[in-house]
């Protein structure tokens, strides 16, 4: 009682492709498969590590003058 024969999923798929049409479902099919390879692809490019290591960020201390500088070296 709990599972299916092969009529029911006969009868499933003669439903199915009646809704759909072949042309409509074989798109759909179509574009799941570009949607996988495009998740895969996404997922190998997170992967790979950057070519080149970015530059540390340089700040300016615009209220430095020589003279504390000096002071803050020496």
């Amino acid at each position: 009682m709990g599972s299916l024969s092969i009529w029911h999923w006969i009868i499933v798929l003669v439903v199915v492709l009646l809704l759909f049409g072949r042309g409509k479902l074989s798109e759909l099919m179509g574009d799941a498969a570009k949607g996988i390879k495009a998740f895969k692809k996404g997922m190998a490019d997170d992967e790979t590590p950057p070519a080149k290591p970015a530059e540390p960020v340089r700040t300016l201390d615009h209220q430095a003058t020589g003279e504390t500088e000096r002071t803050k070296v020496g």
